[in-house]
């Protein structure tokens, strides 16, 4: 198939799981033998703008025709069977959606977060999981707390983005991804079709590790914020300490905005290690090499890609019981749920890895084989062929 992939890449300071997914899938659909075009815009760019092009950022949150002109160029040109979008905050904007229309070519989109529906993206305000704006014709709640980076003029084009272009994203879309059921059943009230609602989970190569030998460890390999759930991380840690004495240690790969406080933390910690941003390569060797992963996300996961990958290299994942963990980790089995926002249910789990490795080293053999019959990347990528064919056959009025 000829693709063309939409994406509006994040900024590098902090790792992004969804530009890991968009190279993911395009590389493994070269790899099958498709012809692949990506069109894309950096985060990163605009600390390069001047200031005057910097203050317009705003404005290409709500429509940016220079996305819309520039996609009908390259439809016209690539002339694609189908157009796979993953991002378009905040360059892009849905204009690219009113370019397909126009060029006549089927979209597919896949919805990494829950920005459909939060100001935010992550259903996540003043450290505890926030639902005020789902299903509400105007998300008014989001001006109201200032929930895009604590600023109004911030989150005002949001909000006006979200509202003016509801109506598009459930009418010029031939196919919707969800990654997992919880997230589909939580962007319910958004009203998508659901004969063009498909769930399925982001493609994870397979990263098995070999001869690596697991070392007395936990790791946590992501971004350091409040929604993944860092200071709850750090309180564990610290109960759990207090009462070790066996030496598991704790690393912590990774930036963002707590990455400061984190180092300050760590440097005082002579079990924590603070490794910084990690190469992809350097960051699947680290996970290799430890007992287990820690995902103390407090805000709802709408897919856990650590957590597969970590179960691609046979290690387990310990993950708060909520969004969709547990539709990925089976309990007790293949790893660890605890109580979503809990320090001393995590601590508990961190006792147990120190003092009986081996069970942990059970549940990364079966992790492993959860990962083979369930995410087998072969088997993905034909899901995702799939629902390209559907959106082919099946696409939106307008489109041939």
């Amino acid at each position: 198939m000829r693709v063309v992939v939409v994406h509006n890449r994040y900024r590098s300071a902090a790792p992004s799981g969804e530009n890991r997914v968009a190279d993911q899938e395009s590389e493994a659909l070269v790899a099958d033998g498709h012809v692949v075009e990506r069109f894309e815009r950096v985060s990163d760019d605009i600390e390069t703008w001047t200031p005057l092009r910097r203050g317009l950022v705003p404005l290409q949150v709500v429509w940016s025709d220079e996305a819309r002109r520039s996609l009908t160029a390259t439809l016209r040109r690539f002339r694609p069977e189908v157009v796979h979008i993953h991002n378009t905050f905040p360059l892009l904007s849905p204009s690219v959606l009113y370019a397909c229309r126009s060029a006549q070519v089927p979209a597919v989109t896949t919805i990494h977060n829950y920005r459909l529906l939060c100001a935010s993206g992550d259903l996540f305000r003043n450290g505890a999981v926030c639902h005020a704006c789902v299903g509400r014709t105007v998300p008014w709640p989001a001006m109201l707390h200032r929930c895009y980076r604590g600023s109004a003029a911030a989150t005002t084009p949001v909000v006006v983005s979200m509202t003016a272009h509801r109506h598009a994203w459930r009418t010029l879309v031939s196919a919707h991804i969800f990654l997992s059921e919880a997230q589909r059943r939580r962007y319910a009230p958004l009203g998508l079709p659901a004969d063009r609602v498909f769930v399925k989970p982001n493609l994870v190569p397979d990263v098995a590790a070999g001869t690596l030998v697991r070392e007395h460890f936990v790791t946590y390999p992501g971004r350091l914020d409040k929604a993944k759930g860092v200071p709850l991380l750090m309180e564990a840690w610290d109960r759990f300490s207090a009462q070790s004495t066996h030496g598991l240690r704790l690393m912590i790969a990774g930036g963002g905005p707590l990455e400061e406080e984190v180092n300050k933390w760590a440097a005082s910690r002579p079990s924590v290690t603070a490794l910084g941003i990690l190469d992809s390569s350097e960051c699947s060797k680290l996970v290799a090499r430890s007992r287990a992963v820690i995902l103390p996300s407090t805000w709802e996961e709408t897919f856990g890609l650590v957590a597969i990958e970590a179960m691609a290299a046979g290690v387990p994942a310990v993950a708060a019981a909520h969004g969709s963990f547990p539709e990925l980790i089976d309990d007790g089995t293949s790893g660890v749920l605890f109580a979503p926002g809990s320090a001393e249910a995590l601590c508990r789990v961190l006792r147990d890895i120190d003092t009986d490795p081996a069970r942990f080293e059970n549940y990364g053999g079966n992790a492993r084989r959860r990962y083979e019959e369930r995410f087998d990347p072969e088997v993905n990528l034909q899901q995702l062929l799939d629902i390209y064919r559907f959106a082919v056959d099946r696409p939106i009025a307008g489109s041939n």
